[in-house]
């Protein structure tokens, strides 16, 4: 990565977490139960609203279910645990190491606020940079930019260069309305690579993953509650690994929140390894298939994150997250409904005037920091068409 990437990420002032602002204080790892004293349900608060003449495209969301900061930027709650992130590619045994990747990949869904939260849709164009100091003086850089808007696609790009990490990925997620549940399937995939692993010395040793879908409870009518459900994937084609992770919804008369269960075996032999089990919130434990063997894989209730720091607000771009979402964000952390609707909308307005204009023009976007990805058999990214869209640069 070259030496000017840096502007990207840091400049000589202080460099400030993304979370350890006072606009940030309520992004943390959290109850997903919904807490929140002035919380009614979705429906009776829109329905409030409604007059007549009233033009529903102005009606506003309540701010509970609004987390403030975008998606982008939410991506970082996966690379937010160094100490599950930095050891991969110190272990030899591709089994064990295997493990520490599907240790990683369960560590970051306990960051999140209390309660339902909706992060805020990033508009095209819109980046995200930001990047982490690791104890041994080395540094982590995270890229983002919205790739697509309809169908919206986020892609994201991460390395640690000095430990031979870097993660790929483009994330599409697609909502479904579902009764009295709202869905965000969340398609796409990431691929992780440990570059001094592996047969290719190029491409290193590669792990695909895919998501959990999440699932809005409650909100025509009961309490609002926040689900991650179904199945998602690790797989390690190279060594014929696979992790079969189920996200396990509560079910109407039995079964529990936040229960994850699963298997990591030989995608070839179908030989089971080890068995996951646990809460994707709390405690999550896997034994050993062969000696009975039971430890934890990670402890979510004890492990605290690490937020990447970014540059301070008054140097970025005005298509940057933060600064983008700037004062929507401080309307929602001071619970101010309309200030909030008002600032949301004035972007979303700006991003439908600027695809009118370039309809009327004729000129097709692309993005800043991202390319098609260059697939099929023999192309530079073969094995990655699911990405979508990759860096564009030589890293």
């Amino acid at each position: 990565m070259s030496s000017d990437w840096g502007s990207w990420f840091y400049s000589s002032g202080n460099a400030r977490s993304s979370i350890d602002d006072s606009n940030r204080s309520d992004v943390h790892s959290g109850e997903d139960e919904t807490v929140e004293p002035d919380q009614g349900n979705v429906l009776s608060h829109i329905i409030s609203q409604l007059r007549p003449g009233a033009d529903l495209s102005r009606v506003v969301l309540p701010t509970f279910i609004l987390e403030p900061r975008s998606m982008l930027e939410r991506i970082t709650n996966f690379m937010a645990h160094p100490e599950t992130l930095l050891p991969m590619t110190t272990i030899d045994d591709p089994l064990e190491r295997f493990v520490s990747v599907v240790r990683l990949y369960l560590s970051g869904w306990h960051i999140k606020p209390p309660g339902v939260k909706k992060p805020l849709n990033p508009i095209l164009g819109e980046t995200f940079t930001g990047y982490w100091e690791y104890p041994d003086g080395t540094r982590g850089y995270y890229i983002a930019e919205q790739t697509s808007h309809h169908p919206p696609k986020s892609s994201y790009f991460f390395m640690a260069p000095e430990h031979n990490i870097r993660i790929d990925g483009t994330l599409k997620p697609r909502s479904k309305f579902l009764g009295n549940s709202a869905a965000s399937l969340m398609e796409g995939v990431a691929v992780l690579r440990l570059l001094n692993k592996g047969q290719n010395q190029e491409k290193g040793e590669r792990y695909i993953l895919t998501q959990p879908n999440m699932y809005a409870r409650g909100i025509l009518f009961g309490k609002m509650k926040y689900e991650l459900g179904d199945h998602s994937y690790v797989r390690c084609p190279e060594n014929d690994l696979v992790a079969d992770i189920e996200f396990k919804t509560k079910g109407y008369f039995s079964g529990t929140y936040n229960a994850i269960g699963g298997t990591i075996k030989n995608e070839k032999t179908g030989e089971v390894y080890y068995e996951l089990s646990g809460m994707w919130n709390g405690e999550m434990t896997i034994k050993n298939v062969a000696t009975h063997k039971k430890e934890t894989l990670f402890d979510a209730v004890h492990a605290k994150h690490t937020p990447p720091l970014h540059r301070p607000i008054e140097e970025q771009g005005d298509r940057e997250s933060q600064k983008l979402w700037y004062d929507t964000v401080q309307a929602i952390i001071a619970r101010d409904h309309d200030a909030a609707t008002d600032s949301k909308t004035a972007v979303e307005d700006r991003q439908r005037e600027e695809a009118a204009k370039r309809t009327e023009q004729g000129v097709e976007w692309q993005p800043k920091l991202f390319r098609h990805v260059q697939g099929g058999p023999g192309g530079p990214d073969e094995g990655e068409e699911d990405l979508d869209w990759i860096i564009d640069a030589e890293v």
